[in-house]
């Protein structure tokens, strides 16, 4: 039992550590009256962000369909030019509070969720701004593939108060993926 301790005791540590990957970023307030009804359906990325999951996919989007038990189901869909192909992930998210707050969790593997924060939102729910758990996680969706310049500079605007740096931004191409979207 003794030779277990240490192995349970790191057991814990992991669990209470992915417990905190659903919390809000220090300087980011999740919307108020969020409508998720209003959020499903497809949104495309406009700009992102670098991480290993979505390296180098250009037509990036992501589907929303409300789950039957309250939650949502995600789709998440890009092309990847060096393999000429599409690429997909499925999870589902459910709300961390209350659904008039754009505040969700979101798993993709199994039991293990990421935050998802609706930081910023157009009243007519046009485009978002969404943060994950911390400030390595930013994304600007629209529901359609590209923004005015102006409404990016100043969405990238309230991004840098909030805390983020944004020198790794990717701005998300769309339009020139194979046939088959």
């Amino acid at each position: 039992m003794l030779k277990r301790l240490p192995i349970l005791a790191l057991l814990l540590l992991a669990v209470l550590n992915l417990a905190g990957c659903t919390g809000v970023p220090d300087g980011v307030t999740p919307v108020r009256g969020f409508q998720a009804e209003r959020y499903l359906g497809t949104w495309y990325e406009i700009a992102r962000l670098d991480h290993s999951f979505e390296r180098g996919l250009s037509n990036v989007s992501a589907t929303y369909v409300r789950r039957e038990d309250g939650g949502i189901d995600v789709l998440n869909r890009g092309f990847d030019p060096a393999k000429g192909a599409w690429r997909e992930a499925r999870g589902r998210a459910y709300f961390i509070d209350r659904p008039d707050v754009g505040s969700l969790k979101v798993s993709f593997f199994g039991p293990f969720y990421g935050g998802y924060h609706v930081m910023a939102l157009d009243p007519d729910y046009r485009w978002s701004v969404v943060a994950g758990p911390d400030h390595d996680y930013f994304w600007i969706l629209a529901r359609t593939p590209s923004l005015p310049e102006a409404q990016v500079a100043d969405l990238l605007a309230r991004a840098r108060q909030a805390g983020f740096d944004l020198s790794g931004l990717i701005r998300v191409e769309h339009g020139r993926a194979a046939a088959g979207r």
